[in-house]
């Protein structure tokens, strides 16, 4: 009863932090908005522990850094690590283990979502022959491509695509890997919780 009512408020503590972290993020997004008291109490707040994240080069790909997705996805399982110890009768490490990998999944996926929206929303422009040059596509180009080249040099080996093509084939391949490793995690997470360990 007593560890119970520990992993409750445990729980409640990572909840509001998670939401000082979150708030934190969507601040840096309007650098104006950082300034001032509220804003430099969330950084003391926010930051050690973010910035712990920032210190791994696969978590940033060019412009782009996940780091703040993989620290609020450890806040996440951390949370629900201790809602299951606060609400279940019998903690396992099967499914403690599904969860670990449920919520790297969350993040992982959330990665090939966000490229397969990119992608659709690149394709889009260019059937549409929107200006190519204006910044927000250059942005979207500079994530994106990194990517696309990657599949595009798995599956033409080399060989010269157009660009439309490369956007199809990139997006069609970030979707099967969204949809179909969603399954089988989920399906793998579903073996692990049946675990008797």
């Amino acid at each position: 009863m007593a560890v119970s009512i520990v992993a409750r408020i445990l729980s409640a503590a990572v909840t509001v932090y998670m939401f000082i972290c979150l708030a934190r993020v969507l601040l840096s997004w309007f650098p104006g908005m950082e300034t001032g008291r509220g804003g430099e109490l969330l950084k003391s707040v926010a930051d050690p522990y973010m910035g712990y994240f920032r210190r791994f080069a696969v978590l940033r790909s060019g412009a782009f850094d996940f780091s703040p997705l993989a620290a609020l996805a450890v806040l996440v399982v951390l949370n629900d690590l201790l809602t299951t110890i606060a609400f279940a009768m019998r903690l396992s490490l099967g499914l403690v283990l599904g969860m670990v990998l449920g919520a790297a999944w969350s993040a992982f996926g959330f990665v090939l979502s966000f490229f397969s929206v990119c992608a659709l929303l690149r394709i889009i422009a260019f059937a549409a022959r929107w200006n190519s040059l204006h910044p927000v596509w250059m942005l979207v180009d500079s994530m994106l491509n990194p990517v696309l080249y990657r599949i595009n040099r798995l599956f033409y080996r080399g060989r010269i695509v157009n660009y439309l093509q490369g956007l199809v084939t990139g997006f069609a391949v970030l979707v099967v890997l969204r949809t179909g490793g969603g399954a089988l995690v989920n399906l793998f997470i579903q073996l692990l919780q049946r675990l008797p360990i």
